[in-house]
């Protein structure tokens, strides 16, 4: 005799939009029924690629104090005025979460606090009336009883984001999970999690400067490496609507090793102001940068080295995007070389310049994309002349520039008093 365990029918039930078999690709609903709906803030629709959809599920991350409950909390208060929102707190209290939200102006909609750390609670609330949308905060401190491992493990984590996205589907509301961020940079937790969620969200920044960056990395419904800039002001965090205008702010103006570059982030061309410093060495020389990877630095330093003239090997370095911004733009390079040169000749860089291209390992100045965009962006801030790899129609002056020794010689030849001469084989 054999024991066998008749386990009860279990029902079957399409997701949500879905159904048990295929389905002709002329036959499902089309963007009509997916209609976005906005966060009310204009910088998170845009890295989000034009709001949010129904069903979503969206990750954000970023360092500890950078503002990501700040961010949501706002996101949700405004949310809340055209709909019930759950703002779902597994970190703070209730009264904690109510008091932050009196100090942002955040409590008049129709939003509702779920403090608490059980998985099942958050199911049967989000089950309980159609949410307009969710934000747990956080992803790592909700935990299923069932399992024996501690919150915040590989496996609770797992199985929190896997069915807070079944429950996301099913009803159709769009849930924030906010993440934490290990030592590397990456969000904490298994890699399975960033390839569960539909949007993968990073909230960059230094605390020690009053700019905040919204970043996508992942985005099934829009376009990735969109970028939004706020401000964090007493009131919570502020949009940046003129991004280039508030970066460039406190530029000095005449200044050696200052440079303006056009840099794109997703579909967004900014202004960014590049500063370098080079200065004897005493002892091994130092490379310090801050605002680009430093390998791309290094790229920079060794072509101006080889193609143009520049002795650095025996200098002391420092690069730097101010602002706090992080620049992937390789259409860096050519404002950061130039900001080096003007820094080590101490002929300062013309205050209406503005400079964007990539440089080669053979010295040339390769042509950024969207150039056009760029130096448009460029002449509504008043810049008068753009060195770039560029031939077309411009609403500037345009100096174009091939070469590396292209830029160095449109700086000009002589030096300011004070500043020390190269060497006979250092030319500029």
């Amino acid at each position: 005799m054999v024991e066998e365990k008749v386990l009860p029918e279990r029902t079957r039930t399409p997701a949500s939009g879905g159904s048990f078999g295929p389905v002709r690709l002329q036959s499902v609903q089309g963007d009509a029924a997916l209609e976005r709906l906005t966060t009310g803030i204009a910088e998170v629709d845009r890295v989000l690629g034009g709001g949010l959809v129904p069903g979503a599920l969206i990750l954000l991350g970023g360092d500890p104090g950078i503002g990501k409950s700040t961010l949501m909390l706002q996101v949700a208060a405004l949310m809340s005025q055209d709909g019930p929102v759950l703002y779902a707190t597994a970190e703070e209290s209730a009264q904690q979460t109510r008091l932050r939200a009196e100090r942002l102006g955040a409590g008049s909609g129709d939003l509702y606090l779920l403090d608490g750390t059980d998985l099942a609670t958050y199911e049967e609330a989000l089950q309980s009336r159609p949410w307009r949308a969710c934000v747990v905060d956080s992803l790592q401190t909700v935990a299923d009883p069932e399992l024996e491992s501690a919150p915040g493990s590989v496996s609770q984590v797992r199985e929190v984001a896997s069915r807070l996205m079944r429950v996301a589907k099913s009803a159709a509301i769009p849930i924030f999970l906010i993440g934490h961020v290990n030592k590397e940079g990456a969000i904490a937790g298994p890699r399975v999690v960033e390839h569960l969620v539909d949007v993968v969200l990073m909230f960059e920044g230094d605390r020690q400067h009053l700019f905040r960056m919204l970043r996508g990395v992942k985005n099934r419904f829009g376009a990735t490496n969109e970028l939004g800039l706020f401000q964090m002001a007493h009131e919570g965090l502020v949009a940046v609507e003129d991004p280039s205008r508030a970066l460039l702010a406190e530029r000095p103006r005449g200044a050696p090793g200052s440079a303006v570059a056009a840099v794109l982030e997703g579909s967004r061309p900014m202004l960014v102001e590049v500063q370098a410093l080079v200065s004897r060495a005493v002892g091994m020389p130092r490379r310090v940068v801050t605002g680009i990877d430093s390998a791309q630095a290094a790229l920079v330093l060794a072509v101006l080295e080889r193609h143009g003239g520049q002795r650095l090997h025996d200098k002391d370095v420092y690069i730097k995007v101010t602002g706090g911004v992080e620049v992937e733009d390789p259409a860096i390079d050519l404002a950061c070389a130039m900001a080096i040169v003007s820094s080590r000749t101490g002929i300062p860089i013309p205050d209406d310049w503005v400079l964007a291209g990539e440089l080669g390992l053979t010295g040339e100045v390769r042509r950024a994309p969207r150039m056009a965009e760029r130096l448009r962006e460029a002449a509504q801030l008043g810049v008068g002349r753009a060195l770039v790899p560029y031939s077309g129609d411009a609403p500037l002056a345009v100096v174009p520039v091939w070469r590396i020794g292209d830029a160095i010689r449109a700086l000009g030849p002589g030096r300011e008093r004070g500043v020390e001469e190269p060497a006979d084989d250092d030319t500029s």
